[in-house]
């Protein structure tokens, strides 16, 4: 289910960054780039937050206050940098990017897509981790993520 609802906000995120955020219309909308996006929601985002969420909760147990800054510090410090490594990778690769061309353009976006990352992400996860059940965390991320997801998509796509 988690998957499922990655993958379809993916797509809506990708949606309205070619809507409101490119200002593409509707007849200028890339529907194949929103496809792609749907995929990679849920054949990388979904199963890598679901099954990091899983991981994170065994490593870490609990859900106090201190255990909830605990997981959002190894979420943040570890498991985000690496995540949106690989997002923008395969986002570059999925959009045919050549090798080299890809990793300038991981470079490029790399930084700045982490940076935005910090000023989103550590207040949703605390409170994620300390008032969300474990099998609802990847669909609370998911909703809030759309504006998160937005954004990716126009940082990945921009070429």
């Amino acid at each position: 289910w988690a998957v499922l609802v990655a993958g379809a906000l993916m797509g809506a995120g990708d949606v309205i960054a070619q809507q409101l955020v490119e200002r593409r219309g509707l007849h200028g909308h890339h529907g194949p780039r929103t496809l792609k996006m749907m995929a990679i929601g849920f054949c990388f985002v979904g199963p890598a937050v679901g099954s990091w969420y899983r991981i994170l909760d065994q490593l870490i147990p609990g859900n106090t206050k201190v255990v909830a800054v605990k997981k959002m510090v190894l979420d943040q410090g570890g498991f985000a940098p690496c995540f949106l490594g690989c997002f923008l990778a395969i986002t570059g690769a999925a959009n045919g990017l050549s090798v080299q061309d890809n990793w300038s353009k991981i470079q490029q976006d790399y930084t700045d897509a982490l940076m935005t990352n910090y000023c989103i992400w550590p207040p949703v996860q605390i409170a994620n981790f300390y008032f969300v059940p474990l099998q609802h965390r990847l669909a609370v991320v998911q909703c809030v993520a759309i504006v998160w997801n937005c954004y990716l998509s126009w940082k990945a796509n921009r070429m």
